[in-house]
């Protein structure tokens, strides 16, 4: 019964996805960023939709449960402060721009190796990202329908290739309206139950209140401050929410947009949290992790299993969706080098730029599926994965924008490798990542313990701030680069 609820609501999305495809007409402006021409309910719920994943969701709730509040709502409040801070500082500015892909940037910025080597950085961390969703869907599967692991993990590809692969960003914004509307109403319906079986109380020392989770080293504040910073810094540099602030039709309308997302992201991650507190008595502290499935497989009536699971499967979907979209665009347009859309809209034909992404699709969800296969986690692979982009990216995106006549390239490349190193040095000599165990890449040693943790996210991006305004500094001042703005793309070729 539970599979055939949430199978209905799968059954919807696809059908949504794949009628709005047929505005894509076989062009790649309409593929890739949906002809910028998002409106705002529309551009807020892509925007959502990348943010309240499975790994916000079902991450955020294992931690919560095992740590106290702040170890999980880190997770969806660190990804609401970062639309926040994108809304104020950049959404308009980068949507004024009219590029396609977020490495677009770093190429009219620093030139082109940046922009590949940024590309190649952002490929291999929303990889990771992905991999968070699929472990969402293969617990899920195997949980409740009885299937292994991996072909939970393959259910879900299919899924979301079955619409993305046709309709891209078009698809990406209606299914996320129909997703984040499921999302909205499975978490407060699963909080309000909670409330009336369970109540709302935590245990002590863990609750939203309990501020020692963010000042005190012994319960965990500097992996606490770690996952704020990473996500409500180290996502701006995101391809899939850029990708959804080119997409709308103004740029008012991507700065508002961002604005709406970080409020929803926010309510529903802590919603998922205050659940997770709620139930650990009654779940005992041995519980069967993901909590969530073991909460609903227990204790809760159908409706509400269906409900929720629903609502999992939507975010997780939702997220992959925009992040297949995403790499395969920068591995074309932006490694491969592939940039002019060719024939316009309306021809009765595919343009090349549209099918070389097409085509790329797979091999991106195939080594994203290799990640979820490796390494089963939720929230931590989110947290990784914007770690990455924190150490290497940040700097020289920032720079570009409100330091420009010190934004060379000399200063973009050394932050980036410098912020590389420390960061990738310090995550393999660490035995714990974000408070879980180091079982993707781990050297034993005696010089960093688990007390470590967290402090590598601060270190590889200081380390990467130095290194550009040293160069910065040492390097002649430059002309700031006149930025592409939409109304010139006809004389530029996108």
């Amino acid at each position: 019964m539970i599979i055939l609820g949430v199978a209905v609501g799968v059954v919807l999305v696809v059908a949504v996805g794949l009628v709005v495809a047929r505005r894509v007409d076989g062009d790649s402006t309409n593929f890739l960023v949906a002809g910028r021409s998002l409106m705002l309910p529309l551009s807020a719920a892509g925007l959502m939709g990348q943010a309240v994943d499975s790994n916000a969701t079902l991450g955020n709730m294992d931690l919560s449960f095992s740590l106290g509040f702040w170890a999980g709502a880190s997770l969806p409040l660190g990804l609401s402060l970062c639309l926040l801070i994108t809304g104020i500082f950049f959404a308009a500015r980068m949507n004024a721009m009219g590029l396609f892909t977020l490495p677009d940037f770093y190429r009219q910025i620093y030139g082109r190796g940046v922009e590949v080597t940024a590309s190649v950085l952002m490929i291999a961390s929303f990889c990771i990202l992905l991999a968070g969703n699929l472990v969402a869907g293969g617990y899920l599967f195997e949980r409740f329908l009885g299937t292994s692991y991996t072909g939970g993990v393959l259910v879900i590809v299919g899924v979301v290739l079955a619409y993305t692969i046709t309709g891209g960003m078009f698809s990406d914004a209606y299914t996320a309206l129909v997703q984040m509307v499921i999302t909205v109403v499975g978490s407060v319906s699963l909080l309000v139950w909670t409330a009336l079986h369970f109540g709302l109380s935590a245990a002590p020392g863990t609750g939203p209140f309990d501020l020692e989770q963010l000042t005190s080293a012994s319960a965990g504040a500097p992996i606490n401050w770690a996952t704020l910073i990473s996500l409500g810094i180290g996502d701006i540099v995101a391809i899939d929410f850029m990708q959804r602030i080119f997409s709308a039709r103004s740029p008012r309308t991507a700065r508002n947009a961002c604005f709406t997302g970080a409020v929803l992201t926010a309510a529903v991650g802590i919603c998922y949290a205050l659940v997770a507190l709620a139930v650990g008595t009654v779940l005992g502290p041995d519980a069967e992790t993901p909590i969530l499935f073991t909460l609903l497989g227990r204790f809760a009536p159908v409706w509400l299993a269906i409900l929720v699971l629903s609502a999992i499967v939507a975010a997780s979907c939702s997220t992959a969706n925009g992040v297949i979209l995403g790499t395969a665009s920068v591995a074309v347009r932006n490694i491969r080098g592939l940039r002019d859309p060719g024939i316009g809209t309306g021809s009765g034909r595919t343009d090349p730029l549209l099918r070389a992404v097409r085509a790329t699709m797979l091999p991106m969800v195939l080594l994203a599926v290799l990640i979820a296969l490796r390494v089963p986690q939720t929230g931590i692979l989110l947290t990784l994965a914007f770690d990455l982009l924190l150490a290497c990216l940040l700097v020289p995106f920032v720079a570009g924008h409100w330091w420009p006549r010190r934004a060379t390239a000399a200063a973009a490349v050394t932050a980036i490798v410098v912020g590389l190193v420390v960061r990738l040095t310090l995550f393999v000599l660490t035995p714990t990542i974000f408070g879980a165990e180091n079982t993707l890449l781990y050297v034993p040693n005696d010089l960093v313990g688990a007390g470590f943790d967290g402090y590598p996210t601060f270190l590889g991006f200081a380390a990467s701030l130095l290194a550009f305004v040293v160069v910065a500094l040492l390097r002649p001042a430059r002309e700031p680069v006149v930025l592409t703005r939409r109304e010139d793309l006809a004389t530029v070729g996108g």
